[in-house]
């Protein structure tokens, strides 16, 4: 089967369209990034990939862990001399990544699982980016022990800080109505966010079985936790 041409695909991305003009590997984008300064990242190179139109370059970057290093605070685009922003290239390859499945193929990339999981679920199920039910000790240890006690009192906690927990009408962490979360899981469905996320189940669990890692639809199969845990400490400059 012949290579797909990978720069056409990203050229048809409004993101590309928005975020290459013509750069001239100043570097100043690499200057800014917070990202540049800590992880094996520069995105003047993936400026420079991209624009060379090296089809196999291309393909490298899109199963590496490189695309995932960027934050997407943009200060990229506030800095560039040629209205470049390579925060939007980043984008259009983690799309052309996800599509193609080769995010699997990358430590970083194959987190996406994680991702959709916590965050991409719990915006179907509740409405809510994350929900503090769900935000356990467990999953995230970086919280302390004193949030787990804010999650075991969030209704009188909340109610002191003004909120409304679980409760209908206004206020934070209010329930979502059930016809709100209906015409959300449609935009999805009509956006193609939905066959988005089936497509990185679907390929995050063929990646399973080539690693011989038991998957399943929860958060306690032997994938999930690799991929939500596995950190090889080769990112970070030394």
């Amino acid at each position: 089967m012949a290579q797909q041409d990978f720069y056409k695909i990203l050229s048809e991305d409004i993101r590309l369209q928005e975020g290459l003009t013509a750069c001239i590997n100043c570097g100043t984008c690499t200057a800014i990034c917070p990202a540049a300064e800590f992880y094996n990242y520069d995105p003047r190179i993936i400026a420079d990939i991209v624009q060379s139109k090296d089809n196999d370059k291309i393909e490298t970057l899109l199963k590496s862990d490189t695309i995932w290093y960027c934050g997407e605070c943009l200060s990229c685009k506030t800095r560039c001399p040629r209205s470049n922003t390579p925060g939007f290239i980043i984008q259009a390859l983690r799309h052309l990544s996800h599509t193609l499945g080769y995010f699997v193929e990358s430590e970083k990339g194959r987190q996406s699982l994680a991702i959709k999981r916590t965050t991409g679920d719990e915006i179907l199920r509740s409405g809510y980016c994350m929900f503090v039910d769900r935000i356990t000790g467990e999953m995230h240890p970086e919280q302390g022990p004193v949030w787990e006690w804010v999650r075991k009192n969030a209704k009188e906690v909340y109610e002191r800080l003004g909120g409304n927990y679980k409760g209908d009408g206004a206020g934070a962490m209010r329930k979502i109505p059930d016809d709100a979360l209906a015409e959300l899981k449609k935009i999805f469905d009509v956006s193609g966010g939905t066959a988005f996320f089936e497509n990185i189940e679907k390929c995050s669990e063929q990646k399973a079985k080539e690693m011989g890692l038991q998957f399943d639809d929860t958060q306690d199969c032997e994938y999930f936790k690799h991929v939500y845990c596995t950190n090889n400490n080769e990112h970070t400059k030394n």
